[in-house]
Parts: C-alpha cells; structure tokens; sequence
C-alpha cells in the first residue's frame, strides 16, 4: 500500500481517522484523571493501523519487525540503567540491528561478488522487507540518542513499537529521529491549524507525486528502460533529466505527505528537502536533498569518525561508500555514493574556497550537470546500459538527434516548464510577495491565503484522483531502498 493508492486516500485514511478521533476523545476522558496517558488510546490505533499498513504487502516482515523492536527496547533500558555494560549493550544493539540489514538486504548481493572472484556460493534468494533501510536506521538513532543521553530511554516496549513502525514515515522516510518525536509519543495536542496545515501539506506531496513524477517516469523508462540501445544524444540527456525530476518529484512528494499525515495527528517531523536543484554546489545540493540521511550520517558516523578534525577525506569516502549501499544493494549505488564523495572532497579543497567570486549562473549550471549525470549512474544497475548511456551523454550515440525526442519535449512541454518551477521555492516567494504589499497579519492577507490553499487543495485532488484512476506507474522509487 503507498500513500498515492486509491485505496489508501478513499478507505484506509478515513477508517484510520475515525478510529483515531474516537480514541482522541477515549483520551480526554483518561486524562481527567492521569495526565501521563493522554496519548494511549490514540497509540493503540496508530499502532494497530500501522501494522495493517505494513502487512498490506508482506505481512511475515511484521514479526521481523517486532524482534528488531524486542532487542533494541531490551538495549535500551540495559543503556539506560546501567553504567558498566551500557557501551557493550550499545554494541550489541548496533550490531543486531545491522546483521539484519546486511541479511535481509546485502546477502544476495555479497554472496554475488564473492562468486564473481571464482566460487560459486548458492546465491540466497531473500525478498527484501520494505523500508527496512529505514526503520532500521531510526532504531540505531534510538540506541545512540539513549547512550549520548539525548533521550530518556523508553520504559513501554508499545512505545518503542509506535516510533518504529509509524506508518506515515515507515517505508520511505523521512528518517525520523527518537529524540525528535519522543515526548510527542506519550503527550501531543493537535491544533485546527495542524490539521489544515498537515491535510495541505499531504496534497502537495500527492501533486507531486502523481501529477508530475508518474508522467516523467513514463519518459524516463521511454529512453532509458526501453530505448538505451537506440539512444541519441539528445535522447540521453532528456532521459537524464526527466529521470532527474522524477526522482526529486517522487521522494519529495512521499516526504510531505508523511510531514503532512505526521501533522494532523501530533507529530512534528523534520524537514526532508529544501529546493535540492537550486543549489551552487554538490556540497550544498547534499545539504538540501534527503537531509534526514545526511544529518545521520554527519552526526552518527563522520563526526565521531573525526568530521573534519583528522582523516576528513577518508571519513568522507566511508560515509559516502556506506550512503551509497544504504540505497541498494548493487555496485552502481556503490559507485553513485563514491562519485559524490569525490566531488564533495573535491569542492572542500577548490570550489568552496572561491565560490564567491565565480557567478551564480555558472555554479548552478556546474551542479546541475553533475547531479544529472550521477542520477544517471544511479538509474542502471546494468553496467553494459549504464556506459552506453554516459556514453550517449558525451556524444558517442550512433545519431545526435530524432524525432523522439523532439516529440518528447514538444508533446510534455506544460509538463516540462511546471516541473522546472516548481523546483523552485514558489510557495516562499509567493508568501513573501503577499507579505509585501499586504500585512501578513491582516484578514485580507489571511482570506487570500486560505482560499488559494483551498484552491490548490482542490484543483490537486481532482486532478490526482483523474490521474490515478487506471494508473500503471504509481510506486514509489524509495520503497525499494
């Protein structure tokens, strides 16, 4: 089940909601007498849904899922209660939580490299449980927020079981951090303007997602899917981009609408994305794209590896090797992770240094053809498609041009133009340009506001619902990450 399924928006969010406003009021009434279980009845129907949500699909991963909950609830209060063992349970937590992850994601994969040097290992045929990247990476931020003492450990195993199997955020992010949301686990308040604020923001994400990243996965897979072997330049670079768009549009479009789901019922989740291609370098693109992932990494594993301190260039290539197999288990996210490694070291030593004197259009135009051309690495797990590819990018196809590819462009141009401005910070500079001839505090500028919000709200609905309705390409890239 994903969020942009029919059955998802018309069945399963309003049975999900009516459950939860019943239990909101079972809570109110709790809460006359113990302030501390506010939040019960609620927990047991996000819980309860949750579990419905994940076992749509693959209900024998739910048992997985509750053993990984077991062991790190176990760790923790070890981490919590004691001052001897507390390092060693940390250990212990981090390893099972990745000796699962390296099972259930990399066995196939290593047991293939292993046989590529002469073996020949029975490769294990393992399906891989969705969003296992992510929940397991936000129970290892359990254990290390615990350890550093940045949250109290969780005392209700159900609780611990709520933070890792929330739906809205389950199966493709954003990475929810424990300490981020954990007195919001026992105690949230919902706001009207939470609600409206969580429902607009759910439909942004659902517009983006199937009103504009389903159409440029059709053209993607057009030239780079089905048409690699006959690709012409052109061809190449109209793939490279729509496939560029159709990742930003897809990813991003899930991580509001979880922001958004997360919202409505309480919970505050960070940012994800902040306008990725309107960045002046690769180092400030990474600081703008899956931002959850990167602040991981940065505060989980390069910092205490010595950041900048010592070692910078090999902290980075580790952390960009282990961000690229976090993607897959395959080399061309191997190799996608190393190249933007490379780059950023490269940046910190050059670029960086005097990108104030170089123009804006040109840092910009630097970054986007990078970011191109390593969306294009990420895209083939078949290295023979892969290099004729590239190979196509820098002009070694058999024709430069054809009538596909003007066709391509001609045919999807609303599509093409919409897509590149909203790429952009429209709804800040639309805000701003309120703000600016209307006081932001005024009826009049609230009235605006709220009838173009429900304009929107409309318009994406409508137009979403339309879309979907027999639609053929509504997954999500994520969920097999």
């Amino acid at each position: 089940m994903v969020f942009s399924d029919l059955f998802f928006i018309f069945a399963f969010l309003p049975a999900f909601f009516l459950s939860y406003l019943i239990a909101y009021f079972i809570d109110r009434k709790i809460l006359k007498n113990n302030n501390d279980i506010n939040s019960k009845a609620k927990n047991w129907v996000l819980v309860f849904f949750s579990f419905i949500f994940y076992a749509w699909g693959e209900p024998v991963y739910v048992f997985l899922m509750l053993i990984c909950v077991v062991f790190n609830f176990i760790s923790g209060r070890i981490i919590d209660r004691q001052d001897k063992h507390r390092k060693a349970a940390l250990v212990g937590g981090l390893i099972c939580n990745l000796l699962i992850l390296a099972i259930f994601k990399y066995a196939g994969f290593l047991t293939e490299t292993v046989n590529s040097l002469g073996l020949n290992l029975p490769i294990p045929k393992i399906a891989l449980p969705i969003g296992i990247s992510f929940y397991t990476f936000q129970s290892i931020s359990y254990l290390i927020d615990v350890y550093r003492k940045e949250a109290p450990a969780q005392k209700n195993y159900f609780n611990l079981l709520l933070y890792i199997s929330m739906f809205p955020q389950l199966i493709a992010g954003p990475i929810v951090r424990y300490n981020t949301i954990a007195k919001e686990i026992h105690k949230r308040n919902v706001t009207s303007d939470d609600v409206a604020e969580g429902i607009f923001r759910f439909l942004i994400g659902l517009g983006k997602k199937v009103i504009i990243a389903n159409q440029f996965s059709e053209l993607s897979d057009q030239f780079l899917a089905n048409g690699v072997n006959s690709i012409t330049t052109t061809g190449a670079w109209v793939g490279a981009v729509a496939f560029t768009l159709q990742i930003y549009f897809d990813f991003s479009g899930y991580s509001d609408m979880a922001i958004g789901l997360g919202r409505v019922i309480g919970f505050h989740f960070n940012e994800n994305f902040k306008h990725p291609y309107c960045c002046d370098s690769i180092s400030d693109f990474w600081r703008r794209w899956h931002i959850s992932l990167g602040s991981f990494f940065r505060d989980y594993l390069y910092i205490p590896l010595g950041g900048n301190r010592k070692h910078q260039f090999l902290n980075i290539l580790v952390v960009w090797f282990l961000t690229g197999m976090w993607h897959g288990a395959s080399w061309n996210f191997i190799i996608w992770g190393l190249y933007f490694g490379l780059i950023v070291s490269i940046e910190k030593y050059t670029l960086l240094k005097v990108k104030d004197k170089i123009p804006a259009v040109l840092l910009h135009c630097y970054s986007i053809i990078l970011i191109v051309l390593g969306w294009v690495i990420f895209y083939f797990d078949d290295f023979g498609k892969m290099t004729h590819c590239l190979g196509a990018v820098f002009g070694q196809a058999k024709s430069f041009h054809d009538v596909i590819t003007t066709n391509a462009i001609t045919d999807n141009f609303i599509l093409w133009v919409v897509a590149i401005i909203f790429c952009m910070p429209v709804r800040e500079w639309a805000l701003n340009m309120t703000d600016k001839f209307i006081n932001k505090d005024s009826s009049l500028s609230l009235n605006i506001k709220l009838v173009t919000k429900i304009i929107v709200s409309v318009f994406i609905l409508f137009t979403s619902i339309a879309l979907l309705v027999g639609a053929t390409n509504n997954a999500f890239l994520y969920t097999r990450f």
